[in-house]
């Protein structure tokens, strides 16, 4: 299974079952320069997908107009939901620690694909995950988990989620590197983990990823 990494939480995933985009947004240029910020991931333009998911309704998450052609889309809902891949898992989660009224509701949205079950977290900003959450994720093989503090949890939260559910890989993401002005690196978060692999690319394949005693650091260069 193969995985693109595009800046902040927009990922590829192309998998037996099918190419799943998660959070893709498009030029950014415009809200940067208004809000006196750096954002310069390149703009996406991805020429198909057979599902495309949206964690929540802002404006670096949403841009499902980046993804061309006909495909079906989940954005910012919960339950278990049919789709051309098989189930996915839509968690209800909040943006903040103020139980959604500061920055909004977010998805946590998993599904298997490639014999594996993948978690992606949004913009997870709660103060813990609760038992609830934590119970309908289950297992978790590869998990895409916020670490950059601020707007979402950092790398207290972070580590909090991976003691619970202890997935096999974790892949940071949103967080600050030397495209964006914002957020916190990934450094707090990648000090406290047992095993990092960085990746001299975007992308990444998980049939070429090791596993040590401990969950492991999926660190992909930036796009």
């Amino acid at each position: 299974m193969r995985v693109q990494w595009y800046g902040q939480s927009a990922f590829v995933i192309d998998a037996p079952e099918g190419r799943v985009v998660i959070d893709p947004f498009g030029d950014m240029s415009p809200m940067a320069a208004a809000r006196g910020m750096k954002f310069d991931y390149p703009a996406i333009a991805i020429d198909r997908a057979d599902l495309v998911l949206v964690t929540h309704e802002h404006i670096d998450h949403h841009g499902i107009e980046a993804v061309a052609g006909e495909h079906p889309v989940l954005r910012s809902t919960a339950g278990r939901l049919e789709s051309p891949l098989g189930e996915v898992l839509a968690v209800a989660s909040e943006h903040d620690g103020a139980a959604g009224t500061e920055r909004g509701p977010n998805t946590i949205f998993a599904l298997t694909l490639g014999g594996l079950r993948v978690a992606h977290f949004g913009d997870f900003g709660q103060a813990q995950l609760r038992h609830e959450q934590a119970e309908a994720l289950g297992g978790v093989d590869l998990m895409f988990l916020p670490v950059g503090d601020g707007p979402t949890i950092g790398a207290d939260g972070a580590m909090a989620i991976i003691e619970t559910l202890r997935p096999r890989w974790v892949v940071p993401m949103h967080y600050r590197t030397p495209r964006i002005s914002f957020l916190e690196t990934a450094d707090a978060f990648l000090e406290r983990m047992p095993e990092v692999i960085r990746i001299d690319s975007s992308a990444f394949d998980t049939d070429e990823l090791s596993g040590g005693a401990g969950p492991v650091a999926v660190v992909p260069a930036t796009p």
